[in-house]
């Protein structure tokens, strides 16, 4: 009889190539690898309630962002929150399927989650992240500072 080893999955390293330099994004960024490495090191049968948990803040993530580049007026059709959407979707999706007893999917979404962040990161949110700071917006207070005459501003 062979016995097949559960090996676990690869940790998202953090690095200094994910820090975009605005401090709020960071730190979300950082909580998004922290959830995403706790998932991936829980085992596949107790994953769901962190998932949802991992689900709802990125929920919360995308939203920020989002609320970011309509505060700024970054593009409205822009490919970075069609991509959020995609994402979401799918992941809801896990949920569903892991319901039914699919329990090495979310393992699955953890490991592909793993793979597409970085790029995203350093494309698609430095992009953000550049912007942001060319326009002169604090996302700690969510407002423009560097151009009051603007009067941009985030409405919760």
């Amino acid at each position: 009889m062979t016995q097949t080893a559960t090996l676990t999955p690869a940790p998202l390293n953090w690095t200094p190539e994910l820090f975009l330099g605005d401090a709020r994004m960071d730190d979300t960024h950082e909580e998004f690898v922290t959830l995403l490495n706790q998932l991936l090191a829980t085992p596949a049968d107790q994953q769901l309630p962190l998932y949802r948990a991992f689900i709802d803040h990125t929920v919360e993530h995308f939203a920020q962002e989002e609320r970011w580049m309509l505060a700024t007026g970054f593009s409205a059709d822009n490919c970075h929150a069609d991509e959020h959407a995609t994402i979401l979707e799918t992941m809801q999706a896990v949920v569903q399927h892991s319901e039914q007893g699919d329990t090495e999917l979310i393992t699955r979404m953890a490991e592909a989650l793993a793979e597409w962040f970085p790029l995203h990161a350093t494309s698609k949110d430095a992009g953000l992240a550049q912007h942001l700071k060319n326009v002169g917006f604090d996302s700690g207070t969510e407002r423009v500072v560097g151009n009051q005459a603007s009067g941009l501003q985030v409405k919760r």
